[in-house]
């Protein structure tokens, strides 16, 4: 997975570049500054760090790790939040690309990175985290790296307080049922009438649903219930639908991307994505799939059909697939954004 966010202490992850939220002096710091300072080795890393002198905000470099899993530090100072109007979201912009792209230049395949300047600095988290997301979204569109975002605990890492109340709201507000109801219309008529006639003591075949009611709602229910049942089971079997491999290459030859903006949109590792296009018959995870559904920004009805060629369903009683619902529904199709909530909601984020 291209992109991932972990709950951990940064000096115990293992990536071939550890980012640092570094004094702007050859100084040992506080915070982050001071635990990679420990775990490195003080005197060591100090000495190295004295070389490279007065680091400007938003800029980086670079030392070796010493005692981390690593085998790079990449020393970054973030901006001092002020006001919000003293040049902070440019600086802090500047930090992630320029880091970024010099794990690149140091032939790097993965760096993990704290949340810059969220700590003493006082940069608000919600909007440091969606700088960090923008700078991982526009690198790893052109880069092949591993990138890890940490985080020490939830408390530290906070959504935009209207994204979370919606989803919150959504959460509480919504069932299957309800979400189905809206996006195909007249599609769950039947169950609703049947849930509606039992809380009466009634049943369904006492009222039964007429010809005219079939034939008007055929076109919704035609995809995800055919008429089997003038068929043998031998024609059933020669109408056998696409797999979800085949239906997932259909989907994006229609989209007119390439397989690369494609699976780099869904957070999928290009080694992953050969194995998916040269194999019929593959099984995706469920995060795999809805990963593809958001890079193709499928609709709700066409991601279901998709998912449900993997013998992958949606319940109303998960919260993973009531927040990939509000997101679908709302057309929020960025995934670094799903998976921030995602995150936040304490559920796998999407990708492989």
């Amino acid at each position: 997975m291209p992109f991932q966010i972990i709950r951990n202490d940064i000096t115990r992850v293992t990536a071939d570049a550890i980012v640092n939220t570094a004094n702007p002096k050859p100084v040992i710091g506080s915070g982050t500054d001071r635990a990679i300072y420990k775990a490195a080795g003080e005197e060591l890393l100090l000495k190295e760090r004295q070389k490279i002198g007065n680091i400007a905000p938003g800029q980086a470099a670079y030392t070796s790790a010493f005692h981390l899993n690593a085998k790079y530090i990449i020393h970054t100072v973030g901006p001092a939040w002020i006001s919000g109007n003293q040049m902070e979201k440019g600086i802090l912009h500047s930090c992630y690309e320029k880091s970024l792209h010099l794990a690149e230049k140091l032939g790097c395949q993965s760096i993990a990175f704290p949340l810059i300047a969220t700590g003493i600095y006082g940069f608000p988290k919600d909007e440091a985290l969606q700088i960090a997301l923008a700078e991982i979204n526009k690198f790893l569109l052109s880069y092949e790296m591993k990138v890890i975002l940490v985080v020490f605990d939830r408390k530290s890492f906070e959504l935009s307080g209207r994204l979370v109340g919606e989803i919150r709201g959504y959460i509480d507000e919504h069932s299957l049922d309800e979400i189905r109801d809206e996006e195909y219309g007249s599609y769950n008529v039947i169950a609703r009438r049947e849930r509606a006639m039992r809380s009466d003591g009634l049943h369904l075949s006492m009222y039964p649903y007429s010809a005219e009611d079939a034939e008007a709602n055929r076109s919704d229910l035609t995809p995800f219930c055919p008429d089997l049942s003038s068929m043998s089971l031998d024609e059933m079997l020669e109408n056998e639908e696409d797999t979800f491999q085949q239906r997932l290459f259909k989907l994006i030859d229609e989209s007119g991307m390439d397989d690369v903006t494609v699976y780099k949109k869904a957070n999928i590792d290009r080694k992953v994505f050969s194995r998916i296009r040269c194999k019929e018959d593959y099984k995706p995870k469920k995060k795999t799939a809805v990963a593809f559904a958001i890079a193709l920004q499928l609709d709700l009805p066409t991601m279901l059909d998709l998912l449900s060629r993997a013998g992958i369903a949606f319940s109303p009683s998960n919260k993973f697939d009531l927040i990939i619902t509000y997101f679908i529904k709302n057309k929020i199709y960025d995934i670094y954004e799903i998976n921030a909530a995602l995150f936040k909601y304490g559920q796998p984020i999407l990708g492989e």
